[in-house]
C-alpha cells in the first residue's frame, strides 16, 4: 500500500514536472525574431513603395512585403543614435536616462542600471540574443549582459574608425576587437546567415537577432558589383530644393545643401558629402542625379542580403515561425526642402520602410495605412514572445494592426528631436539658436502624425507651427497652420501633442516656448 505522504509528494513532483514541461514548451513555441535595421534608408528606395522611382529594383525586400504587412508611413526615429536608443529601451529620446555623448564624437556613455536595455530580459526568459553590425549607443555594447553573441562595429568606442562605414572596420566579436576587411554589408549578411544556420548558438532555444547594416549611410559606397547599376536613372528636381520656402520656419530658409551648376543642374554644395565623421566625393559626379543613383546602388547589397537571409530561414525550416521585421533608423532627403540629410520632421527626411512578415501568424501582401513609431517596435516584440513588459514603454503593441492591417483604427504617433541630448538633460530647452540647431541646422521639435495630417512644433520662441495634409500635399509644401480656416485643427493637434508629451513624461513639456502661429495666420 502506498502511503499518503508518498502520494502527496508524487502529486507535487508530477505538478512540478508539468509546470517545467509547460514552461519549456512555452519557450520552444516562442518565435525567433530577425530584426533587419538599415541606416538612413528612405522608403523611396524600396520598389514596393508608391513613392519609389520607377527604376528602383529591390526584388527581395519586395518579396518580403508580399509575404507580410507593409506599413505605408513609418517614423522609426529622428536621428541615428536616438533611433537606436529607442530600439533598446522602448523610449523616445527624452526618456533615455543617463545616455550622453562624451569625448570625441561619437563617443557616448550610459549607466546600464538606470538605462537598462531590454534584450537582457529576453535572455532571462530563455532567448538567445545576438547583435551584428553597427553599434551607436554607448561605448559599452553590452556583451554578456544584454547579448549572448555580438559582432559589432562599435563606433562610440573607436572614434578614429567611426568613418569606416563600408570597409576596414574595427569589429568587436564578443567583446574582443578585430580589424575586418571587406564590404561591410556583405560581412554582416554572412555573419547573420551563419547565426541563423546555428553558429554561435546552442540547443533549440528561440533567438533574437538585431542585424544593423551600415548601408546606406554616407559616403553611400556601393559594392563594386553594383557600380554600373541604374545607368539611365533620372531624378526629378524637388520643387523646393532652393530657398525661399514660403510657410516654413525661419531655419528652413537657410537650408541650402544644393546650388545650381553652370548648366543649371542641382549640385551638392561644397563639391561633395560631409558629415560628422564622413566626407567624400561622388563616385559618378556631383549632381543630384549622380548622388541619388549612388545612394540607390548602395541599397542593392542590402536587398541581396535580405534574399540570402530569407533563404537561410527557409532552408533551415525556420521561416514559418520567425518574425521578420525590416526597417531603418530613419529616412534621408535628396533635395527635398533643400536637404541632403535626415533629422528634420518632414517625410522626406525621416520616413522609412517598415515591413513585418511571419507566415504562420500574419497575413500576406497587405498594407497598413496607420502610422507607426519606432517605440512601437519593442512592445510588439514582447507581445510576440509572450513576455510581460519589464517597464513602462512609450509605444504600443502593433499586433492588432498586423493581424487586421486594412481595418486599423485611427491612431497618432509622436516623433521628437532633441539634438544630441537625452533623458533629463532635455528638461531645459536651449535658447541659444546655435545650440538649439546644432545638429544639421535643425532645431528641437515635436511632431504628431494621425495618418493624414501632420503637425510640427518647432521649439523656438514665436516660431510658426506647421500642418500638412499628406493626402493632398504629400510633398509638404503648403503649411495649413497659417490659414485661419485650419485653426481648429491646429489647436486640436497642438493639444494632442502636448498630451502625448505628458503621457510619456517629457520633462520639457511645461516649458515649451510660445508659438507665433496665431499672430501670422491669415
Amino acid at each position: 500500500m502506498t502511503s499518503g505522504k508518498y502520494n502527496r509528494m508524487g502529486c507535487c513532483c508530477f505538478a512540478l514536472m508539468l509546470a517545467i514541461a509547460s514552461s519549456c514548451a512555452a519557450v520552444e513555441n516562442r518565435p525567433n525574431i530577425l530584426f533587419i535595421y538599415t541606416d538612413d534608408q528612405s522608403h523611396r528606395t524600396v520598389g514596393c513603395y508608391e513613392e519609389a522611382f520607377d527604376w528602383v529594383h529591390t526584388p527581395n525586400i519586395d518579396r518580403l512585403a508580399s509575404e507580410g504587412v507593409r506599413f505605408t508611413r513609418a517614423y522609426i526615429g529622428t536621428s541615428c543614435a536616438a533611433s537606436r536608443a529607442a530600439m533598446l529601451t522602448g523610449h523616445l529620446q527624452f526618456g533615455v536616462e543617463t545616455m550622453r555623448f562624451v569625448g570625441e564624437y561619437p563617443g557616448s556613455r550610459y549607466d546600464a542600471e538606470q538605462c537598462p536595455f531590454w534584450p537582457r530580459v529576453f535572455r532571462e526568459h530563455g532567448y538567445i540574443t545576438a547583435q551584428i553590425g553597427k553599434w551607436h549607443t554607448g561605448n559599452d555594447a553590452g556583451y554578456g549582459r544584454d547579448w549572448d553573441y555580438q559582432a559589432v562595429w562599435n563606433r562610440p568606442a573607436h572614434p578614429d574608425n567611426a568613418g569606416n562605414y563600408y570597409d576596414d572596420q574595427l569589429i568587436e566579436i564578443n567583446g574582443k576587437t578585430h580589424r575586418v576587411k571587406g564590404y561591410a554589408t556583405d560581412n554582416y549578411t554572412q555573419w547573420a546567415e551563419e547565426f541563423i544556420r546555428g553558429k554561435h548558438r546552442k540547443g533549440d532555444k528561440p533567438w533574437y537577432l538585431w542585424l544593423c547594416y551600415t548601408a546606406v549611410h554616407g559616403p553611400f559606397t556601393p559594392a563594386q558589383r553594383h557600380m554600373n547599376a541604374y545607368l539611365n536613372a533620372t531624378v526629378p528636381v524637388p520643387a523646393d530644393i532652393y530657398p525661399p520656402r514660403p510657410g516654413k520656419p525661419a531655419y528652413m530658409q537657410k537650408i541650402q545643401s544644393w546650388v545650381k551648376s553652370p548648366a543649371g543642374l542641382p549640385v551638392m554644395r561644397g563639391g561633395g558629402f560631409t558629415a560628422a565623421t564622413v566626407a567624400g566625393k561622388g563616385l559618378h559626379g556631383n549632381t543630384l542625379s549622380d548622388w541619388v543613383r549612388q545612394y540607390h546602388q548602395g541599397v542593392s547589397a542590402i536587398d541581396e542580403g535580405v534574399g540570402r537571409l530569407i533563404r537561410s530561414l527557409e532552408e533551415t525550416g525556420q521561416r514559418k515561425d520567425t518574425l521578420v521585421v525590416f526597417t531603418s533608423d530613419q529616412g534621408f532627403a535628396w533635395g527635398q526642402h533643400g536637404f541632403r540629410s535626415k533629422v528634420a520632421a518632414y517625410d522626406a527626411t525621416i520616413r522609412c520602410p517598415f515591413i513585418v512578415s511571419m507566415p504562420s501568424q500574419l497575413p500576406s501582401g497587405k498594407t497598413c495605412a496607420s502610422p507607426v513609431s519606432g517605440v512601437d517596435v519593442v512592445p510588439t516584440f514582447f507581445s510576440f514572445a509572450g513576455i510581460d513588459l519589464p517597464w513602462e514603454m512609450h509605444g504600443r503593441d502593433l499586433s492588432p494592426l498586423l493581424k487586421n492591417p486594412e481595418k486599423a483604427k485611427k491612431r497618432s504617433v509622436l516623433t521628437v528631436f532633441t539634438g544630441r541630448k537625452y533623458g533629463s538633460d532635455t528638461n531645459v530647452i536651449p535658447t541659444d539658436l546655435n545650440e538649439l540647431r546644432k545638429v544639421a541646422q535643425v532645431p528641437w521639435y515635436a511632431s504628431l502624425h494621425d495618418g493624414r495630417y501632420k503637425y510640427i512644433r518647432t521649439f523656438e520662441k514665436d516660431e510658426i507651427e506647421e500642418l500638412y495634409d499628406l493626402q493632398k500635399d504629400p510633398q509638404e509644401l503648403s503649411n495649413l497652420a497659417l490659414l485661419k480656416k485650419h485653426g481648429g485643427r491646429v489647436l486640436e493637434m497642438r493639444a494632442q501633442t502636448i498630451a502625448e508629451l505628458k503621457r510619456t513624461k517629457a520633462g520639457f513639456v511645461d516649458n515649451l516656448p510660445p508659438t507665433g502661429t496665431d499672430k501670422r495666420a491669415r
